[in-house]
């Protein structure tokens, strides 16, 4: 069975558009990537707990902030390495200077022996839809595509999208 992530894609209305809060990973192998290597705060979920449970505890994990409201569901999306994604959407407006992510330790420089502390992430930004497609990974933008439309249904005449 394939691994399982939850994650939750936070967007605003600003300035007459509409915009969403995306993270970039951190570590050494992602420090000098930007377009395309940005996601929806997520993580691992095992089978039998709730999906959306999971996507609000990954939130707090990666950011240190905690996240409610109204959850709109974005379905599931496969990624290249076939894991498989669920995401819900909410609006909201973290303050991306907030962000206190939780670490990870890897070893590095490689083969150096040396273990090293690194943040999950390393830094959380809002983008226009149209900037989000050019920065998140290439796996997630399905849920760029269904915010759109799930805000477009819930909205008189799409006035939210």
């Amino acid at each position: 069975m394939p691994k399982q992530s939850a994650g939750i894609l936070v967007f605003r209305r600003a300035r007459q558009r509409l915009e969403v809060f995306l993270v970039h990973p951190g570590g050494p192998f992602w420090a000098k990537k930007d377009a395309g290597a940005w996601s929806l705060p997520k993580g691992e979920f095992s089978a039998g707990e709730d999906p959306l449970a999971a996507a609000r505890r990954e939130f707090a994990e990666e950011t240190g902030l905690s996240m409610d409201g109204r959850f709109l569901p974005l379905g599931t999306a496969k990624q290249r390495g076939g894991k498989l994604i669920t995401a819900w959407a909410v609006e909201a407006d973290p303050d991306p200077r907030l962000l206190k992510s939780n670490t990870f330790s890897m070893e590095w420089p490689p083969k150096s022996g040396l273990m090293r502390e690194f943040p999950e992430i390393d830094r959380g930004q809002w983008f226009t839809l149209d900037e989000a497609r050019e920065k998140i990974l290439a796996g997630q933008t399905a849920f760029l595509d269904r915010l759109v439309a799930v805000l477009s249904e819930s909205t008189p005449s799409g006035e939210g999208a």
